[in-house]
């Protein structure tokens, strides 16, 4: 009773609550989502939510374990969870089975194992353990090195595999070097920099720099400090570099698919056929929903398959048509609220 009453009694059971909230809406809307009236036993294995329901249970249990085992187990073997993640990102490169132009899965009959998903929780423990080790200093460059190079490394791999949502996910341990004492100005200029390039793909280069020459010649007037003439040049020195080089990234470097996403996203892919066909179903469904939605079960645009990867990437369209604007609102409140509580 000593032992369970340490393991539960430090528990935040309102976010374990929102948590399984959350987890029983997405596993009834997956239900909604591939709904088959053949299969409608929503335990049925042989379907979507029945395999669902199994990875739930399966997370159940890798919570226990988790809660159960002694945190220096995990301090033990942070390092060699994170190499063994590594080695399995390398091999999926040579051995993976490609599914929609990504070759990032392992595939064991219907059974598939995507690596770069573990390298998720194998990079938060490996970071978690070096940056907690006896010595270690965030404020030395070694350190910084060091920590940058193990988010990197993993995020690379994930990109060779053409997976790029996953990679960018790596970018949000940024924040966990932010709390650590990375320099607040840092991540303002990178967050600049992605907005930079984003703003040089819609406006005129010329638009673009006179704009960020006026902003440079204000801040200048504004703070009235020498030592500031040569910082401020500096970066307006690379700024418009950046606006130089987009194009050029933009064609050059990134793939194919790459290129229609950014497109459509900007508003640039008018054919509502090809590649703005995804976004342009899913903005149909949603809309199609109102204020209070047509009802589980009940949506057309879900039924007839006219929202492709219904059940995983697009599975908010099934929120939003079957319940609206009202359930759109509460599941946005759900990750809200968990976010803030953690």
């Amino acid at each position: 009773m000593r032992r369970q009453r340490s393991i539960f009694q430090n528990i935040d059971w309102i976010t374990v609550l929102l948590y399984f909230v959350m987890v029983i809406a997405g596993w009834l809307n997956i239900y909604a989502a591939v709904f088959n009236q053949q299969h409608d036993n929503i335990f049925d294995v042989t379907q979507n939510y029945g395999r669902q329901l199994m990875w739930i249970l399966t997370a159940l249990v890798l919570i226990v374990f988790v809660l159960v085992i002694d945190g220096k187990f995990f301090d033990a073997f942070a390092y060699v969870v994170y190499g063994v993640s590594i080695i399995s990102l390398i091999a999926v490169l040579f051995l993976g089975h490609e599914v929609a132009g990504s070759k990032s899965w392992f595939r064991f009959g219907s059974f598939g194992i995507q690596p770069a998903e573990f390298a998720k929780f194998a990079t938060a423990l490996a970071l978690a353990k070096y940056l907690s080790t006896m010595g270690i200093r965030f404020s030395e460059t070694r350190t910084k090195i060091t920590c940058v190079a193990m988010i990197v490394i993993p995020m690379l791999l994930i990109l060779l595999e053409n997976e790029t949502g996953v990679a960018l996910v790596f970018s949000s341990f940024v924040l966990v070097l932010y709390r650590e004492g990375l320099s607040g100005g840092l991540l303002l200029l990178g967050v600049l920099a992605v907005a930079l390039f984003i703003l040089s793909l819609v406006l005129p280069k010329m638009t673009l720099i006179i704009a960020l020459s006026i902003i440079a010649v204000v801040i200048l007037l504004l703070f009235r400090n020498k030592t500031l003439v040569l910082p401020i040049a500096g970066i307006l020195i690379l700024s418009v570099g950046v606006v130089f080089s987009v194009d050029y990234v933009f064609h050059n470097v990134l793939e194919k698919h790459q290129k229609k996403r950014i497109d459509v996203l900007l508003g640039k892919e008018t054919d509502l056929k090809g590649a703005g066909y995804n976004l342009n179903q899913s903005l149909i469904a949603i809309g199609s929903g109102g204020f209070c939605g047509k009802g589980y079960l009940q949506g057309t645009q879900t039924k007839f398959d006219f929202v492709p990867e219904q059940s995983t990437d697009f599975i908010f369209c099934t929120v939003g048509e079957e319940w609206g604007f009202i359930g759109s609102a509460v599941v946005i409140l759900l990750f809200l609220s968990l976010l803030f509580r953690i």
